[in-house]
């Protein structure tokens, strides 16, 4: 990873809206709020990248600035399982950093990425020095529990296409449509990456995408989908009613 320098507006504004740090900015005194920004590392990674390895020591979690991160796992006779996509404002490599074990993934980076970095020794001063902010530790790690749980229980129990619908409506990122239109989301990986992401097979994917396009919820072209948060929404909450 290399240093380059820091650009202290937009670490304000990428802690202001993470969901790690998020709601503790605003009440700040100055001088707080500068040690708070002062404790990160601006670097970058060249895409395909390792950050971290799985089961390696881990003394510092990174903040997504711009770029894509895969999360993946690898069995010993080298399967490899991808978990989650970071991007913008995600948090990635607490766990390690705070209970001082080993990583529990690998991560790598999918597109050239500028990221921050947290280490161990300016956290715990950090915590020092804005007690509050262990509130929002404690907080950000029961969202992660149970988006964990979530997936999980959606992987078991939930069909392939309202696996697919709710993992869309994720990544729309709460975006609407507009009245007789659908959302652009262009996802940056490949459907094999998707079929990993929701613990099914490629062909499996591509039906389920086709099941969406013929109700509607989505349309294809060659680098996008268009979609329709409403029949997205309408095909995830049909398996929890099923």
């Amino acid at each position: 990873m290399t240093p380059v320098p820091q650009a202290k507006d937009d670490i304000a504004a990428l802690i202001a809206g993470s969901a790690f740090f998020g709601g503790l900015i605003e009440g700040l005194e100055p001088s707080r709020l500068a040690a708070l920004l002062r404790a990160f590392r601006h670097t970058h990674f060249e895409a395909g990248q390792q950050i971290f390895a799985r089961r390696e020591r881990g003394d510092f979690l990174l903040v997504i600035a711009q770029g894509r991160v895969r999360l993946s796992l690898v069995s010993d006779e080298g399967r490899e399982l991808s978990v989650r996509h970071g991007v913008r404002g995600d948090v990635l490599g607490e766990l390690a950093l705070l209970d001082g074990q080993t990583r529990s993934a690998d991560a790598v980076a999918l597109t050239p990425l500028s990221a921050y970095l947290l280490f161990r020794a300016d956290l715990d001063a950090l915590l020092r020095e804005i007690p509050e902010l262990a509130g929002r530790i404690i907080t950000f790690l029961c969202a992660r529990l149970r988006a964990t749980t979530d997936q999980l229980e959606a992987i078991a129990l939930h069909p392939i296409e309202a696996r697919l619908a709710r993992f869309l409506l994720v990544a729309l990122r709460g975006r609407k449509a507009e009245p007789g239109k659908r959302v652009p989301l262009e996802l940056g990986f490949s459907q094999s990456e998707l079929a990993q992401l929701l613990g099914a097979s490629r062909p499996k994917v591509n039906g389920a995408l086709a099941l969406l396009e013929t109700m509607g919820a989505i349309r294809r072209t060659s680098d996008r989908l268009f979609c329709d948060p409403t029949l997205l929404a309408q095909t995830a909450r049909l398996a929890d009613e099923g």
